[in-house]
Formats: structure tokens, sequence, C-alpha cells
């Protein structure tokens, strides 16, 4: 069988999504992933992927409102389209499931969208701009397409938008990750907390640096790079910059906390990654976040700056049990958020499909 992907953000989540998912695919199919490159894109992009896979450039995917506004990339996706002539075409972000539910033969083939977090859930554009979002997707979803959601949150977004709409949790490859996990026997100081990401606005940058002044005494990294950097302004913060995957996960191995105070996410990987590396994870209340943290559980949510501090003060002394709910994230992702079980279930959704359009 022939399975398309399509991705214009061809970086951060989507790509993680895409290494882990093709590489299940390609045992058993044959994929093509049609791609466009973002400024956080690696160099070596191409090496990451299983050489079986066809990786195709579509050099006029250049950024989400650039890409749906170009004629070159309706043109350019349809001949790669009919070229290769596949069994199921996926979609992954708002792009190119503008593109393809509106271009490609939706009631021919199965085609599949997800989203990977709804562009009118982001919080730093006007009430205008995140209306015609959703109008965009609201329209879209009228189409002959099935979406699948990454998390149920997302799902529960993607039923106002359509019917035609089901989900499958994001996973992790947790045999590459297994060579990092640290058991926390007592956490010893100076206390260390981390996050990763690019430095933007939906990261929430401000609340981290307000974390970090009302902890002095705790070491705090930002491993990664981004326009927002000068709002990291406390002492006690290292940002690391763009580093190598093996290198960012040797820094989270030897971390306490792993925190990640999002305005809005789809199911963030670096937080199941955290978490089965038993990390001490504290999340803010947003879609993806509150659909992996269980409160008390498996986590902590927070919802201000005091919470954080307080929570991971209370965490260090003792008055919370830390390694217990480090322990419960762990075997949760073990059993719900491992890449083999999504692999499986988006074969089960493909294969109901292609019966159904028989």
């Amino acid at each position: 069988m022939k399975i398309m992907h399509i991705a214009e953000p061809f970086a951060t989540g989507v790509l993680s999504f895409l290494i882990d998912i093709t590489k299940r695919q390609v045992e058993t199919n044959e994929i093509y992933i049609l791609y466009g490159i973002r400024p956080l894109t690696p160099k070596n992009v191409e090496e990451l992927f299983d050489m079986r896979i066809h990786l195709i450039k579509i050099n006029s995917f250049n950024g989400a409102i650039n890409t749906v506004l170009n004629p070159k990339a309706y043109c350019e996706v349809y001949r790669w389209y009919k070229n290769i002539k596949p069994d199921i075409v996926h979609f992954h972000s708002s792009a190119s499931g503008f593109i393809g539910r509106w271009l490609l033969p939706c009631n021919k083939i199965p085609t599949f969208y997800t989203p990977h977090g709804y562009s009118f859930l982001m919080r730093d554009g006007s009430e205008m701009k995140r209306f015609i979002f959703w109008l965009i997707e609201y329209l879209s979803a009228q189409r002959p397409s099935t979406t699948i959601a990454c998390s149920e949150g997302e799902y529960l977004e993607a039923m106002k938008l359509s019917k035609n709409s089901t989900y499958v949790n994001n996973g992790i490859d947790i045999c590459e990750l297994e060579s990092f996990v640290r058991e926390i026997h007592k956490i010893q100081k100076p206390v260390s907390v981390c996050t990763s990401g690019r430095i933007l606005y939906q990261k929430n940058p401000r609340l981290f640096n307000e974390i970090a002044r009302l902890l002095p005494e705790v070491n705090f990294i930002w491993i990664g790079e981004g326009e927002l950097k000068t709002e990291l302004t406390s002492p006690n913060i290292t940002i690391t910059g763009w580093i190598k995957r093996e290198e960012a996960l040797r820094i989270i191995r030897n971390v306490d906390f792993f925190i990640l105070p999002s305005l809005w996410e789809g199911l963030p990987i670096s937080l199941l990654e955290a978490m089965y590396l038993r990390k001490i994870c504290l999340v803010s209340d947003v879609i993806g976040n509150r659909d992996v943290i269980k409160h008390g559980v498996n986590g902590l949510i927070c919802n201000s700056a005091s919470e954080y501090a307080d929570a991971i003060r209370k965490i260090v002394s003792g008055q919370i049990d830390g390694k217990k709910m480090s322990n419960v994230a762990s075997c949760d992702i073990v059993e719900n958020y491992n890449i083999d079980l999504m692999a499986q279930k988006y074969s089960e959704i493909y294969e109901d499909k292609r019966k159904e359009k028989k």
C-alpha cells in the first residue's frame, strides 16, 4: 500500500511524529513524504528517516499562510499525487490540511488530517484572526476527509467542526530513550528544572522566567533557541541554544523537574519523553498537557508562577511524593503513549476507511 504524507511544517512536533510513525509504516508499506523546509528544520533532516522512505521537498511550501496563498503549492502537490497514485493520503497541520482537503479527490480515496494543534486555539493573535482560522478549519472539515486528532482534547475540538473525527494519542519510541532513563531516589541540591522547545510566545518564556525568579536557589535550563530569549532574564536560567538530540536527552536525564507552561499545545512529544524519563512534570492547564497529566497522580497542573514554585518546594521538601508521580508517569507512557500502539491504531483506521471506500 502506498501512503503519502503531506507536511508543510517539517519541524518540531510534526517532524518527530513523522519520524516515528513512518519508521513502523515502512515495514509493510511504500511511504512518501511531501515536505517543506522551516527555519527549525534540521539540516540533516533526510538522515533522520529510514532510507526506504521517499522524501520529496516541495519548494513552494514556505510557511503556513504563504503556502496556502501560493498557487505553485497546489500545482506541485497535485502533480506528485498524480505521479505517486497513493492509496492513503495524510495531511499534517493547517496549511497541508487546507490544500489537501480542497485539492485532492477526498471522496474517491481515503484522506486524513491531523491538526497537531489547531491554529484557532493560538492565543497570540486577535479575535478576528482566530475566527478566520476557525472558519477555515470548519469549512475544510466539511470535506469528505477524516480528522485524526493527536489527543482527546484536540478530538473534542475536532468534533465541534465535524463528526467525521477520531483520535489517536501521540506516541514515542521508548526503546530509543531507554538508555537515558534515570531512577529518582532523592532530589539532590542544587535542584534542577528544564523545559525544551523554541523560545516563542506559545511556550510562555515570560512565565518560565517568573518561576525562576521565585526560586533563585534552583538551576533552570531552557533547551532550545528562539526570538523571545530576551525574556529569560533571571540569572539562574541557562539557555542551551539548538543542540543535538542526544545532548538534549542527556540534560533531561540529569534534571529533577520538567515544566511546560505553554499557552496552547496539541499533545507535546517533549512532555511524553520527559514523563518516560521519570522526570517530575509540572504543566499548564491546556489541551494536550491536561490530556496526559492527571493532577496529583502522574504530575501536577499549575496556573501561575507561584503555583509552580510552591509545587517544586513541596516536592523537594517531601510534602508531595514526586518520585511516586514520576514512576506512574513513566508507566503511563509505556501503556498508553508508545509508538507501536500509535502505529497499530493508525493502521486500523486507514484499513477501515479503505474498506468503506471500496
